[in-house]
């Protein structure tokens, strides 16, 4: 048996620490491993694999035995934990201040910078939107690069630019340096979200990556949360050094960013091998993209994204003038969104968890939407302004929910990696003009067509959700009668996701 290719960068040294990790992980025992759940990587081994031990004529000559191809399950636990102790906080930590520099221009706009550069709020939400032009024309290259530049130059480079774009946003004083700041600002970012997202899927199996996805999402919460407190606290700081308080807010949470360093981990080396169906060749393949583009699922997934995007863009950028406008003054609209955020992000990781533990997503996303549906109808409708506010909190379940989940949906369910990379950039891509319409619809107080704007979406969302779950049904169904022989395979893919072995999640 050959050994698995490795890149021809690596070092004597690592590759001694790869075949180190690997007889560490890897169980010697006979035991049997626990069968995998519903919609697990089918492609992954079930038995051990015992490596030989014929010694050789010459301890010159001899070659490392073949590590085993399975992991114990208790070992292969205490990796995902020191895992998601290394790469989550700090992949966390870059979504976190990518969305702070991302919507402080919600916080800056009750602060009273509109006012100060002489921009007119038309002037304002096109700031506001422009900032997807750039960022959608983007997305899609950086997913297929960030393979081949590696993950640690290129997200570190985006980070380095978008970072000190935000802290010079500070010193702008017109609505031409806003608006070229952020076109600069949604060039970098475009690369970080479906980055990020594509990072984890190179990393974890197809039934871990829901949970670990969300931490990317509930990120979103913590920004807004986080963001508003902070916001709330520098616009105390207005006149400090003779600057206004908005600028401020720029400077600080600029310089929140830092620089990704990489680490190499040669512990991934077994389950590399156990996910080879789902990640595929190492070589980029046109076909893939090809592929990618035409497939049915993810421009329905694409159309999804779009709907829970208005909502996702919309609601997170113009929540602190929502509350606003319910009659509260600046001050009290920054540190009223918090608590609006934090539920939010609570009632999203408890649907991620559930999600890996049954490898269901649709159903979960048309149940978030239910409370998004039911808190835009209290906003719309003529109640008092205290259930209007708690309207908001049933809205965020759905705004944080839902979009993560759907991210998710298309992750594991297409298949190899550069077919997967350039599903989620067109995805992507498509999905965030949402935010160009986002900041077109919230224009006025008291925002009535952005917030029905956004029910509408949630609404077509629902029949979307409802159309897809039954297409895969019917996918894995006809796998599965071609796999009996009761039916004859005339389908035109049938390798990655398309192989009969590869159940698609619902």
């Amino acid at each position: 048996m050959s050994s698995p290719p490795r890149s021809t960068s690596s070092s004597s040294e690592d590759k001694d620490l790869e075949r180190q990790d690997d007889s560490q992980l890897s169980t010697t025992d006979n035991d049997e491993k626990p069968s995998p759940g519903p919609g697990a990587d089918n492609s992954k081994p079930t038995t051990t694999t015992t490596p030989s031990t014929t010694p050789s004529s010459s301890s010159s000559s001899s070659t490392p035995p073949e590590p085993p191809s399975t992991l114990n399950p208790a070992l292969e636990r205490a990796l995902l934990l020191k895992l998601d102790l290394l790469l989550l906080p700090l992949l966390m930590l870059i979504s976190t201040s990518c969305l702070l520099d991302r919507t402080n221009i919600g916080n800056v706009a009750v602060a009273g910078m509109p006012e100060s550069i002489g921009a007119s709020p038309a002037q304002f939400s096109t700031a506001v939107s422009i900032f997807y032009a750039t960022y959608v024309t983007f997305e899609s290259p950086w997913a297929l690069l960030l393979k081949r530049l590696t993950p640690r130059v290129t997200l570190t480079s985006l980070c380095v630019v978008w970072s000190l774009t935000t802290i010079f946003s500070g010193f702008v004083t017109s609505i031409g340096g806003l608006y070229a700041a952020r076109l600069v600002l949604g060039a970098c970012e475009g690369g970080l979200f479906p980055g990020l997202n594509l990072y984890l899927t190179m990393v974890y199996k197809r039934e871990e990556q829901a949970k670990r996805i969300s931490y990317l999402f509930v990120c979103t919460t913590v920004a807004g949360a986080f963001g508003g407190l902070l916001a709330y606290l520098i616009l105390k700081m207005d006149g400090v050094g003779g600057q206004e308080g908005w600028r401020w807010v720029y400077f600080v949470e600029g310089g929140l960013a830092y620089f990704l360093n990489e680490k190499e981990k040669g512990m991934m080396r077994v389950r590399a091998r156990q996910r080879k169906q789902y990640m595929g060749s190492e070589e980029f393949s046109w076909e893939e993209v090809k592929l990618a583009a035409r497939d049915r699922k993810m421009w329905i997934l694409a159309a999804i994204q779009f709907c829970q995007d208005v909502l996702l863009y919309g609601f997170s950028t113009f929540l602190p003038s929502i509350i606003r406008s319910l009659g509260h003054d600046g001050v009290e609209a920054q540190y009223l969104t918090i608590p609006v955020y934090v539920t939010g992000g609570l009632f999203f990781m408890g649907l991620a968890v559930l999600s890996d533990r049954l490898c269901v997503k649709g159903p979960l996303v048309a149940f978030a939407n239910v409370f998004g549906i039911l808190g835009y109808i209290l906003i719309i409708c003529r109640t008092s302004k205290g259930v209007k506010f708690f309207g908001t909190f049933l809205c965020a379940m759905a705004v944080y929910s839902s979009p993560g989940l759907t991210v998710t949906w298309l992750t594991v369910n297409v298949a190899p990696h550069y077919r997967r990379a350039a599903a989620i950039g067109i995805q992507q891509t498509f999905a965030n003009t949402a935010g160009i319409v986002a900041g077109q619809i919230y224009r006025e107080k008291p925002y009535l067509l952005g917030n029905a704007f956004s029910l509408g979406c949630l609404v077509v969302a629902e029949f979307l959700i409802a159309g897809l779950s039954l297409y895969i049904w019917s996918c894995n169904r006809k796998k599965e009668k071609i796999a009996l022989g009761e039916m004859e395979d005339t389908r035109k893919v049938k390798t990655g996701d398309g192989e009969l072995d590869f159940k698609y999640h619902l």
